[in-house]
């Protein structure tokens, strides 16, 4: 077993154990991956200012997110097909992240279902779900996540329409994959992901086959994906949704202080400033980049959650510096999770983990609550002038 120190230790392992089909589709982005790159390269233009002598014992990391207690403000973001990964991978990631202290994000678009993790967990877990059509179809999957005890739901607001991401379109990773002849061959090399799936009965998009009208088997599934997305979304429709939910709800996709304070006067519990790991917009500012501005509009307003190009602990704390109450991890826990299944999601908050705790003892604060701006050195022109 190789000595895992970091998340790229991790992602190493993830890519020679899985498919390259959903490996891309985690490592990607749309067209150039110009806001893919630059999501993390962007956190590195940040710098920390060291302090001494300072009292380091007794450290705490613990805080909360929508006043749900967790052992670091981290929360595992919503990712789809998080179950060809890793055989039942959603199950595995959500008991990691419910063993270590911190929320799990179940995607519409997963491969078990909101049951199948209800089962397999003890504890509430937040639900994704997309902004779409079908009322009927929209308020049973609200039922369902009820019924499981979901804690909050998490609405994506940045897809309704999907960004053209080369690597899927090549692999034939559509809904269901299109398995090409390249696809198949790089599928037999990966025999211990194979003999894994072939043990589990949960291989499809389990909160939608056999839920939504006329997807009875994978076959019917991209039909029914060209014509599910509400094209048409508006502030009024988002509303209707928090409505028919009735509960806690966090809006994701937010990148313009505009849009910030139109969630802010809908009520939500909290806003994920997010590009959606750059896999939408291609050439749109880095999350990291936009954080401060919306912080500032609306940060009295509302809970503001940050999400997309962590990889770090230390970028976990430089997203609190500038504001951000929580934080989601995606791309680094799958690689966690592909690399070694439940153990790499542990393993990778533990590495996240650890570095925020120690990088914030560095900065001279023993309580990540107390973390502000003032352990940062940033770029005066960081957010940028733009005409």
């Amino acid at each position: 077993m190789p000595v895992i120190t970091t998340i790229a230790d991790l992602k190493r392992l993830h890519k020679r154990r899985t498919p390259k089909m959903f490996y891309d589709y985690c490592e990607s982005g749309s067209w150039s991956e110009q806001t893919f790159r630059e999501n993390t390269s962007d956190f590195d233009k940040i710098r920390f200012r060291q302090r001494i002598a300072v009292d380091m014992t007794n450290r705490t990391t613990a805080s909360q997110m929508i006043g749900q207690d967790v052992a670091m403000p981290v929360a595992l973001a919503p990712v789809g097909l998080t179950g060809m990964q890793c055989a039942d991978g959603e199950i595995k990631a959500a008991k990691a992240a419910e063993k270590f202290g911190v929320p799990f994000t179940l995607s519409t678009m997963s491969i078990c279902s909101i049951e199948d993790v209800a089962e397999n967990t003890t504890k509430p877990f937040w639900f994704q779900v997309y902004t779409l059509k079908d009322d009927d179809f929209m308020q049973r999957l609200f039922d369902r996540a009820k019924a499981a005890k979901c804690s909050a739901i998490v609405i994506t607001l940045d897809l309704q329409i999907l960004g053209q991401r080369h690597k899927d379109l090549k692999n034939g990773l559509t809904a269901p994959p299109k398995f090409t002849i390249p696809t198949m061959l790089n599928l037999a090399t990966k025999w211990t992901w194979g003999l894994q799936m072939l043990q589990t009965k949960r291989r499809f998009f389990g909160n939608i086959v056999g839920h939504a009208k006329e997807v009875s088997d994978p076959s019917s599934l991209a039909s029914w994906s060209a014509e599910a997305f509400d094209h048409s979304l508006n502030w009024d429709r988002v509303a209707q949704l928090m409505k028919m939910w009735g509960g806690p709800v966090i809006l994701k996709g937010i990148l313009d202080v505009d849009d910030a304070k139109k969630a802010a006067e809908l009520g939500a519990d909290a806003i994920i400033v997010s590009n959606h790991g750059g896999r939408q917009l291609d050439g749109a500012l880095s999350s990291i980049r936009m954080l401060e501005q919306i912080v500032d509009a609306v940060g009295d307003l509302v809970e503001v959650h940050f999400d997309s190009g962590i990889r770090s602990g230390q970028d976990v704390l430089k997203a609190l510096a500038l504001g951000a109450k929580g934080t989601y991890i995606g791309r680094a826990f799958v690689n966690g999770l592909g690399a070694m299944g439940e153990a790499g999601v542990t393993k990778a908050l533990d590495v996240i983990h650890s570095e925020l705790d120690l990088t914030m003892a560095f900065c001279g604060h023993r309580d990540i609550k107390s973390v502000d701006k003032n352990i940062l050195l940033v770029p005066e022109d960081f957010s940028g002038r733009w005409a």
